[in-house]
């Protein structure tokens, strides 16, 4: 149990024991550290339950608390209108520390129950090579795969990919009047098709934004299109052989994109993944009534009579029997509901808000998944440019992930040199960490902002040394690798963590005691942002502690040793936390 856990339970019990909630007794760290390191404001919000004045309810409380503390507690005193300050032992915290260090998992412990989570992210249409408007959903991804990863739960990351539907129809179009001659539009061709493919992901990618604007513009074009999707998902061979191409020439472009990223996927399922799922459902709903025609359409109504807003039917197949992305979500649903997750998150830009909520109301309509399973949609802004509007290369167009990797990397080259980090190291080596500091620069960025707010990419903010940046926790993190490689070599050895006898190394102590609440609380508000503050609060806790204690010249050898054990926490602690945001800790710098 953390200590701030255990803090709490003593005032919840001191609450409980006047009758009331012991939720009342929740302990935080206090807002005001000049008076107490921690505070319970419980008295104040069970005032008027308990019928009494608040500082009056405080003082029982603190007399309960007080007589079960034992050596806890170096003050506990009330506050203003029973604000309840609390400031605890050296002796406590040193045990605290200790038992962190002793634990390979750093006090962080198991969830009262085991989740199976499925995260969906990623989320690319198979057409395209990525660009930064995918990067959000796959760096918030991935910090919350690995943030419930490191708290206990079970959890699967799926990319979803958009790979069927009207989107390849238009492709094959697009293909079609650009070659015509190729054996996949011959209805009469029987026999194998080519092994090689027609086109690159480059090709796909010049290909569609063209073959969208020409179906907006001619309607025969459009039609097309339409018959070429029905055409497809009613099993078409031509078709299909060209869907796989297309598919498989996606799928190997993007996967080196997100290695680039250490985004890392479980499952690289898409929307063809159930499409041999689709028809039996829309059968099903058909006959169960919940799915009813519409101008020959098949729609589901999900307005419910509490609506503030408008909630249009949710379109489960066109008039020409074809399906939609709505459909394929419904069976995706249908498929991870059989696999028995507790808790689905999808990790989709904001804009996508309205969709989602139709796909699940029709999905608990349905019954396509229990009741017990939680579906929860994730949203999260976008990456402005300079002009506060939506990332644009100079030229106007939408920034390639691949061409965004090297400006990061370039300007973390730049920083490297003009802060003469890393310049005699070999080429090799030299160009790795400089790939590490913008992979950092680029995710702490994002990471470091709620996810629901808009953020500018400056390149410039990012790659600094300084503030609140990725650099400067991994520079950090390296000075901490440096310390204890130089204590090796003079035969210095981590001890026993003793009493605090410095400010600073007490205030390191108590921050890095944070760590359960932290990943706990990032991990209910599904915030990847308190995971990056935190990381920077303790990086920068450190280097005043690391300022103020000179570890390696201290001469009395059992304080030393204490410090050198708190050198070896931080970084195991800093280790933790930067896995979880995607960062990797140079060897050195």
């Amino acid at each position: 149990m953390s200590l701030r856990s255990e803090l709490s339970d003593l005032f919840g019990q001191a609450f409980a024991g006047l009758g009331l909630d012991p939720a009342y007794g929740e302990v935080m760290v206090s807002q005001r550290p000049e008076l107490a390191q921690y505070q319970c404001n419980g008295a104040l919000a069970a005032a008027k339950v308990a019928q009494m004045a608040p500082r009056d309810l405080a003082e029982r409380v603190v007399a309960r608390v007080a007589a079960e503390a034992g050596d806890r507690f170096a003050d506990l005193s009330i506050a203003g209108p029973g604000f309840i300050n609390i400031t605890v032992t050296d002796a406590l915290v040193a045990r605290r520390v200790q038992e962190m260090a002793d634990d390979l998992d750093l006090g962080i412990g198991e969830p009262d129950a085991v989740s199976e989570i499925l995260i969906d992210y990623g989320g690319p249409n198979m057409s395209k090579a990525l660009h930064v408007g995918h990067l959000r959903s796959a760096i918030i991804g991935e910090c919350l795969k690995r943030l419930f990863r490191s708290t206990g739960h079970h959890v699967v990351g799926d990319i979803h990919i958009g790979d069927w539907g009207m989107p390849v129809g238009q492709l094959i179009v697009a293909l079609e009047l650009r070659r015509p001659d190729l054996p996949y539009f011959d209805p009469d061709h029987t026999g194998p098709y080519p092994d090689e493919p027609p086109v690159t992901l480059d090709d796909l990618s010049e290909m569609y934004p063209q073959i969208v604007a020409l179906a907006g513009e001619d309607p025969e074009i459009a039609e097309r299109a339409r018959r070429a999707t029905l055409e497809l998902q009613n099993g078409r061979p031509g078709y299909v052989a060209l869907w796989r191409h297309f598919h498989n020439v996606s799928i190997a472009g993007q996967r080196k994109d997100f290695e680039a990223l250490d985004v890392d996927f479980d499952l690289w399922f898409g929307e063809s993944t159930v499409r041999d799922r689709l028809a039996p459902m829309v059968e099903r709903l058909v006959e169960q009534g919940i799915a009813v025609e519409s101008d020959g359409a098949y729609v589901i109504d999900v307005a419910q009579p509490d609506d503030k807003t408008e909630i249009p039917p949710l379109l489960l197949t066109r008039s020409d029997g074809s399906y939609l992305y709505t459909t394929t979500d419904l069976a995706t649903l249908e498929m991870r509901a059989e696999a028995g997750y507790d808790l689905v998150l999808y990790v989709v830009d904001a804009r996508q808000s309205l969709h989602l909520e139709q796909v699940f109301r029709a999905a608990r309509k349905a019954g396509i998944v229990p009741p017990s399973m939680v579906l929860e949609h994730v949203p999260f802004g976008t990456v402005n440019g300079p002009d506060g509007k939506p990332f644009k290369t100079r030229a106007g167009g939408v920034l390639r992930l691949q061409d965004l990797i090297r400006l990061v990397t370039e300007a973390a080259e730049r920083r490297l040199a003009d802060a003469d980090i890393a310049q005699e190291y070999p080429p090799e080596e030299r160009d790795r960490i400089a790939r590490q500091v913008g992979i950092a620069a680029l995710k702490f960025g994002d990471l470091a902002n709620h996810r629901m707010s808009n953020y500018v990419l400056d390149l410039d903010r990012f790659t600094s040394f300084e503030g609140k940046t990725g650099p400067y926790l991994q520079y950090g993190a390296v000075r901490m690798r440096s310390i204890l490689r130089k204590a090796e070599e003079r035969d210095l050895a981590p001890g026993v963590v003793h009493p605090p006898t410095a400010p600073r190394a007490r205030d390191l102590m108590l921050e890095l005691l944070e760590l359960p609440e932290v990943l706990e609380r990032a991990g209910d508000l599904r915030a990847p942002n308190q995971v990056a503050e935190y990381a920077y609060d303790l990086a920068t806790v450190f280097n005043r502690f690391y300022e103020t204690c000179h570890i390696l010249r201290e001469e009395d050898p059992h304080r030393q040793a204490s410090w050198l054990q708190l050198v070896a926490i931080t970084l195991r602690t800093m280790a933790v936390v930067l896995e979880i945001l995607g960062i990797e800790i140079p060897e050195r710098m």
